[in-house]
């Protein structure tokens, strides 16, 4: 029975950051698509390192803010698997302030190199397209994800309901 409360439990969270990622993603009037983002949501991508639950939250919730706001399948997929691979190495990190480092890299390059086939078509101008786009991506996420998100965890941290949530936690 222990079990089933935990899965629910886990279930639940994992739906509300899913929730909570597409909503702030949809509803905020700021630059969410494109060459220059800046995707507030995405400063939840740390929360891997207190939380599993947050793994398949954000990517269900990345899923479907592209899906809803982006026209582009190949954004509904990549964009997605950007958010979930930087959700699974986030979880990996030892140290909270080194945990911004996956989303902004995932995001550079994938979503980087998406956009930079979308305005090029594959075509010789790729590499300076996907390099100037990893480095406008790469900006706003790591500015989101330094700013935003390590300030996310240490609020989480002030919170009495989540101390010893987790034993990194503790340590950091």
């Amino acid at each position: 029975m222990s079990k089933s409360r935990i899965s629910v439990h886990r279930l639940t969270l994992a739906a509300v950051m899913a929730a909570a990622y597409a909503g702030l993603t949809l509803l905020l009037p700021i630059p969410q698509y494109g060459p220059v983002q800046f995707r507030v949501a995405e400063a939840m991508t740390l929360l891997p390192f207190l939380f599993p639950e947050a793994i398949p939250g954000l990517a269900v919730g990345c899923f479907l803010a592209n899906l809803l706001g982006s026209p582009y399948v190949l954004d509904w997929i990549f964009g997605t698997l950007a958010t979930l691979l930087a959700a699974l190495w986030t979880s990996r990190m030892h140290n909270r302030y080194l945990a911004a480092v996956p989303p902004v890299v995932c995001n550079a390059l994938i979503v980087g190199a998406e956009i930079a086939y979308f305005s090029t078509l594959d075509g010789a101008a790729f590499l300076p397209a996907f390099a100037m786009n990893a480095v406008t991506v790469g900006l706003g996420e790591a500015l989101v994800c330094f700013v935003l998100g390590t300030l996310l965890l240490r609020v989480l941290d002030q919170v009495p309901a989540l101390r010893g949530r987790s034993a990194r936690q503790a340590q950091n």
